[in-house]
């Protein structure tokens, strides 16, 4: 009786399965017909990509037909949107962080793409991302920090990685009434070397690049940007906790289209086969880069960049920067 039992439910799960399938439209149900493309608009080595790779590798199976990762760094991540909004093809998408494109328009002074023509298809991960001060500077906090900033103008000097976290220091120094210089660096490896030799007072950036040198005690992790603490170091605050929301930010991550070129129930197809795709190894390798797996949908992942795309806005007025877009 219990194995008739055990049977009965699982031919009713693949019967649930079979509806669910066939209530999409038929253009959702054959996609895809031929390769798919993930475009990367980073180079090789970066966490995206070791993202788009895991994530090409298990949605190829899934879907039985490769996906190939094709790395196009450069001009801020535009060479990368602009070739994907160019294929005009839904079997073209974007891996990639939301921060490659957010501040574009307050950076740039004319974007050869419109950022509302990418469309947001599933987030997969969110990039842990520290503030960190030298080691020998002997500051405990991001409190102490920001307190040296105030007592002693144009003392510490700052650097960081992207344009939404340039938005961010910027913007909370202006609201703060702080001196606080920013040095603008092209190799982020370099800002790290500096930071560990004094040279400048605080960075903000992924945790996979300050780590190292973290663990080398050159210099101290003072907070996370995220929403939430990093798993690896449950000591160290956000810095939200730490008393600054202004510089909370979460770098997420996941797949975009051309906007035109995808319909609505192929997006939440590919979002399904995302989440579906993901395993234990997956989790393990992308948190050894310092990402956090956070699979959503398209509503989820849109809520998410929208959320720093208000960030930037309100502290690039503040700024008196205007968008170019």
């Amino acid at each position: 009786m219990r194995i008739r039992f055990h049977h009965a439910l699982i031919v009713m799960a693949a019967l649930v399965a079979l509806l669910a399938v066939s209530a999409l439209p038929l253009q959702a149900q054959s996609w895809p017909q031929h390769p798919v493309k993930l475009v990367v608009p980073l180079g090789p080595g970066s966490g995206a990509d070791l993202g788009a790779r895991l994530l090409a590798d298990r949605l190829g199976r899934r879907w039985n037909q490769s996906v190939v990762v094709e790395n196009r760094p450069g001009g801020d991540g535009s060479i990368g949107i602009t070739a994907v909004l160019n294929a005009h093809d839904d079997h073209t998408l974007m891996f990639g962080p939301s921060s490659a494109f957010v501040a574009a328009p307050y950076l740039h002074g004319k974007l050869p793409y419109n950022p509302a023509d990418l469309a947001p298809v599933a987030r997969l991960s969110v990039t842990l991302v520290g503030v960190a001060s030298p080691a020998a500077l002997n500051i405990a906090s991001l409190n102490e920090l920001i307190d040296l900033a105030r007592a002693q103008p144009g003392k510490v000097n700052w650097a960081t990685a992207t344009g939404v976290t340039d938005f961010l220091v910027a913007g909370y120094a202006r609201k703060a009434g702080l001196a606080m210089p920013k040095v603008p660096y092209r190799d982020t490896v370099q800002a790290i070397n500096d930071l560990g030799e004094g040279r400048i007072q605080m960075y903000i950036g992924a945790l996979a690049i300050i780590l190292p040198q973290v663990q080398a005690g050159r210099i101290k992790l003072l907070a996370m940007t995220n929403m939430e603490r990093a798993g690896m170091l449950p000591d160290v605050p956000t810095v939200a906790e730490a008393g600054f929301p202004d510089l909370e930010f979460d770098g997420v991550a996941g797949l975009f289209a051309a906007a035109g070129s995808i319909s609505n129930d192929l997006r939440g197809r590919i979002a399904a086969d995302l989440k579906a795709a993901i395993d234990d190894e997956m989790q393990k390798r992308l948190a050894a880069t310092g990402q956090l797996l956070r699979p959503g949908g398209e509503a989820e992942f849109a809520a998410s960049i929208k959320a720093q795309a208000d960030k930037v806005a309100a502290f690039a007025q503040l700024l008196g920067v205007q968008a170019n877009q």
